[in-house]
């Protein structure tokens, strides 16, 4: 399901028949959402889905901001371009599930770049985006679209797609409720396909499946030979993976064969949610819940660290599903269902950074509806580029 699309200039007419030639190659290649409660493993058989207007969200919108050309990509994760400082070093690129668009704002709260859905049927909720390691591809997956896609950063190209828009299956080409797709550095793409209780692991260049971890319809936590409802896999830099569950709020560190390193259940968790590791090795990780909250704790003690978590007011979070360490120490994270993206101080607890009107939807600049994930922009300099602008 190689496919090059471009948003920008195919008419619609185009964009139907590239609908159609999905859909096709879906078929013949042939989390609980991280937003809803667990629903029945999918069987191979695959059954389409009935969209709803709440899935259909704000439909294909803009901010209608006249976008900058973008920089290169030169900076990595390891070796990022110039920072901002605080409250937030980078720009952020923010999964506005419910407009169906990747937004990316600077620190000053500046739109600089956008991909509105191109059409509804093939791009709609995304739900996570990540950068490949070079900063020059994003990875989306959408959940209630039964979806994966890769954009091109620089051209803002819909380059690949993997999944068959508004069905659920098992079986190969298909998928139910997969989470937090990314690529990894040796080019394989992973994906926490969550109703499914797999891990895949994709070949991008063939969308062939090369390995996958779990069994649909066996959900249950034993790693790697099963699990229960994964809502995310994240890897570290020896190569390890870190998977989060959602019963029980299990979170493991597997190696790159799947053998256990350590698997906790994590503290004061109701719905954990897509669990990154901190710079000191411990484990920050979201609750998705009412009143919401952000946990940093030991792996190997399961010791709390630090817990952010007010029950109402300005400060109270409302369902956050991603909670980032930030190199000043600092938690940036996605308030879901507040309509924000925020900055905590690590060490007064404060909101010092928000994009987003509390508790107000919208797409218009300073805008979004249910932000569902973000990603740091270490790669492209922003900073330099806008410099006297």
């Amino acid at each position: 399901m190689l496919s090059r699309l471009n948003a920008s200039i195919l008419p619609r007419a185009a964009w139907l028949a590239a609908a159609c030639l999905f859909v096709t190659l879906g078929a013949s290649a042939a989390e609980p959402p991280s937003e809803a409660t667990p629903d029945k493993p999918a069987k191979a058989k695959a059954h389409p889905v009935t969209v709803t207007q709440e899935m259909i969200g704000a439909g294909i919108v803009s901010s209608g901001v006249t976008l900058p050309a973008p920089p290169p990509a030169t900076g990595t994760r390891a070796n990022p371009v110039p920072s901002w400082g605080k409250p937030l070093p980078w720009p952020i690129v923010i999964a506005d599930r419910r407009n169906n668009r990747l937004l990316e704002v600077t620190p000053d709260k500046r739109i600089v770049w956008e991909f509105p859905s191109p059409l509804l049927k093939i791009y709609r909720g995304n739900d996570d985006v990540n950068f490949a390691p070079d900063g020059k591809t994003m990875v989306i997956n959408e959940e209630d679209n039964f979806d994966l896609h890769m954009i091109e950063y620089e051209t803002r190209h819909l380059i690949w797609s993997y999944g068959t828009p508004d069905t659920r299956g098992s079986g190969p080409g298909f998928l139910n409720f997969p989470d937090d797709a990314r690529l990894l550095p040796d080019g394989r793409l992973v994906v926490a396909d969550i109703r499914n209780c797999r891990i895949l692991f994709i070949d991008p260049k063939t969308s062939k499946t090369l390995n996958q971890w779990g069994k649909p319809g066996t959900c249950k936590h034993a790693p790697p030979a099963t699990f229960g409802f994964p809502n995310d896999i994240n890897y570290y830099d020896n190569g390890d993976f870190l998977v989060t569950e959602i019963p029980d709020a299990w979170i493991s560190r597997l190696g790159p064969d799947g053998h256990v390193v350590w698997s906790i259940r994590g503290p004061h968790l109701h719905y954990p949610s897509d669990a990154r590791a901190a710079s000191d090795g411990n484990i920050i990780v979201a609750d998705f819940v009412k009143p919401g909250g952000v946990v940093i704790f030991n792996p190997t003690t399961g010791k709390v660290v630090w817990e952010y978590r007010v029950a109402e007011g300005e400060k109270a979070l409302d369902h956050p599903s991603l909670a980032v360490e930030l190199p000043t120490g600092d938690i940036l994270l996605n308030d879901d269902h507040r309509e924000r993206v925020l900055v905590i101080d690590r060490q007064t607890k404060e909101i010092i950074w928000q994009y987003g009107t509390t508790d107000t939807r919208g797409h218009a600049p300073g805008l979004l509806w249910y932000p569902d994930s973000v990603d740091i922009d270490f790669y492209h300099d922003w900073k330099g580029a806008l410099a006297g602008k």
